[in-house]
Formats: structure tokens, C-alpha cells, sequence
């Protein structure tokens, strides 16, 4: 089992560390490694039953990245600020670890996005994964971009704005809610195509259905970027296209609680409780 702790937490290498010595006692054979370390956990993930993420939402996403092409499942532990993916608190966390080692639990599975830049016909990234979004938009200067977009080969319109935000139902409460998106369940495999910020353009989010796939082509005068789940960034230049389409992977998340959780979070993380 992976246990990967936060580097710039203290605390959850000393919780890491805990977790450890219960699953030594259970029988069950710990590795412990920074959240960031990718190339360590690229090496070891294919070996694993489970990761435990000790972090926040971002922890998760880097762990669902390198982990879903493996079919690895990840239990969260919530030690960031909002986290709506982990599931057992810093606190406590010994009663429902142990659920989890006896078998008591469900996986949840999500979707995930599959990102790729192209110019002039050829890629000039390799296909980036996201659980949460994939996002064209600005660069540094606080210039609007215009950004074509098309679904299945068909064009939808073209966009006058800061970017666009292609998300996953995962994402539909990450940025994607922040600029007046939809909130989707989390199972689902719908698409949302998000402006950020239109001006004097189509200004509503589109869900799409399982399986569409999308092409965004950004026309400006100065720079602009393409973003992977807020943790990968490529240049773009006037003319490139990027290609988004569902991942062959899923991430697998354990679940202890009902299956109703989900709305029960949104209202607890957003304190939109009655």
C-alpha cells in the first residue's frame, strides 16, 4: 500500500508514518513517498493495492494521474483547506482504515479527460490526463483570447473571453462552479464546455454527452496557455488546436460512507446547509 504524504506538511508525514506502523501490524506491506515525487511513484504504482493520499484535492489528482492507468484505487485523507474527493479525516482515521483493510467499503469510479496540443499538424505536448479540467485561456495579460470550439467534428461557436473550461463531473466543483457552471454527480461521464469570464458571446455552460469529444482553437495576438487539472501548463500560439477526449482510464476512488454522500458534502463544503 502507498501512503504519499505531503511535502510541505509536516503533519502528514508524521501521520504517514502512523498509518504505517498500523498496516506493518495487519500484515500489510507500507511505502511511504512524497505526493510529489513522480518518478518514484511512477516506478512503484503498478505494484500497489492501494494508495492513501495525505494532502488535499490536489494530492489526489496526482495520485489519480499516475495511479488510474493501473486500475490502483485511492483512499483520501482530508488535510487541505476544501476537499471534496477525500474520504477519512487526519483524526480518527483508525477505525475507518481498518473498514477498509476488512473489505468494507465501495469504489466509486470517475471519468477522466485525455488533453493534446497541436500546431501547424503536430503535437507539441503529449496527452496529458485530468480527473478535474482541462482549460484554454489567457496568458499573463489580462486580454481577451477568441477561441473556436467544435464537438464531434462540429462547430459549436466561437468564443470571445479569458478561456474556456472543459470539465468533468469531478471538476463541476472546482473551477468549473466558481464560473457559474452546473454541478454534476461525480459518476457521471458527461462533458461541460465552460466560458470564463465571455464578452459579447455565447455565455452558457453546454453538458455533453458521454463519449464527445472536443477541439478548442485559440486565435490572439500574445500568448496563451493550455492547463491540465491546474498542474500542468503549455504555451500556445495563435492557431493551435487542442484536442480533449474522455481517457481510457478511470480513477477509482474507496467510499465508506452511503451512496448519497455526495450531495451531503456539496452542501458541508459550500455551507449551503438549510
Amino acid at each position: 500500500m502507498g501512503i504519499f504524504h505531503h511535502p510541505r506538511k509536516p503533519e502528514s508525514l508524521k501521520l504517514a508514518e502512523a498509518m504505517a506502523a498500523m498496516l506493518r501490524q495487519r500484515g500489510c506491506q507500507p511505502w511511504l513517498s512524497s505526493s510529489w515525487d513522480k518518478a518514484a511513484i511512477a516506478a512503484q504504482v503498478a505494484a500497489l493495492d492501494l494508495i492513501i493520499t495525505l494532502g488535499g484535492d490536489g494530492s489526489i489528482l496526482r495520485a489519480a494521474r499516475l495511479g488510474a492507468p493501473h486500475g490502483v484505487p485511492i483512499l483520501g485523507a482530508k488535510m487541505g483547506r476544501v476537499s471534496f474527493l477525500g474520504e477519512i479525516a487526519p483524526d480518527g482515521w483508525e477505525e475507518p482504515l481498518g473498514r477498509v483493510l476488512a473489505g468494507d467499503y465501495w469504489l466509486e469510479e470517475h471519468m477522466m479527460l485525455c488533453a493534446t496540443a497541436w500546431r501547424a499538424g503536430e503535437a507539441i505536448s503529449p496527452a496529458h490526463e485530468a480527473l478535474n479540467d482541462v482549460v484554454v485561456s489567457r496568458g499573463v495579460l489580462a486580454r481577451l483570447v477568441r477561441i473556436a470550439a467544435w464537438v464531434d467534428g462540429c462547430q459549436l461557436t466561437t468564443y470571445s473571453a479569458d478561456g474556456i473550461i472543459v470539465s468533468t463531473a469531478t471538476g463541476s466543483t472546482g473551477y468549473a462552479l466558481a464560473v457559474g457552471g452546473p454541478v454534476l454527480p461525480p459518476e457521471l461521464g458527461n462533458i461541460l464546455l465552460i466560458p470564463i469570464a465571455p464578452h459579447l458571446s455565447f455565455d452558457r455552460a453546454v453538458v455533453l454527452p458521454q463519449g464527445a469529444s472536443v477541439e478548442l482553437q485559440i486565435f490572439t495576438d500574445h500568448q496563451a496557455i493550455l492547463t491540465v487539472d491546474g498542474q500542468f501548463l503549455v504555451e500556445l500560439q495563435s492557431g493551435d488546436v487542442v484536442k480533449v477526449t474522455a481517457s481510457p482510464h478511470r480513477a477509482r476512488f474507496v467510499r465508506l460512507q452511503d451512496r448519497a454522500y455526495f450531495y451531503r458534502t456539496l452542501m458541508e463544503r459550500l455551507r449551503w446547509e438549510a
